[in-house]
């Protein structure tokens, strides 16, 4: 299993928007609009890289509102 964490800057004023959107995906686990470098925190779980990675960029970038992503894979 692959744990992971997006994280997402929004548009202006769509942070609530994204954060309902990023709710909905299947691999999204958990997501919390947050203060600080970007607006909104998701967990991913997949069984491969690949699919969280393409959550990530995919999925969660393609969304309306959403104007970057960084993606980070737990290692522990």
């Amino acid at each position: 299993m692959v744990h992971a964490f997006i994280m997402v800057k929004t548009a202006a004023g769509r942070s609530g928007d994204v954060l309902a959107a990023v709710r909905s995906l299947d691999r999204v686990t958990e997501a919390h609009v947050v203060a600080g470098e970007f607006d909104v925190v998701a967990e991913a779980d997949a069984e491969e890289v690949y699919d969280v990675l393409h959550a990530a960029s995919s999925d969660v970038s393609g969304l309306d509102g959403v104007a970057d992503t960084k993606t980070y894979m737990a290692i522990d």
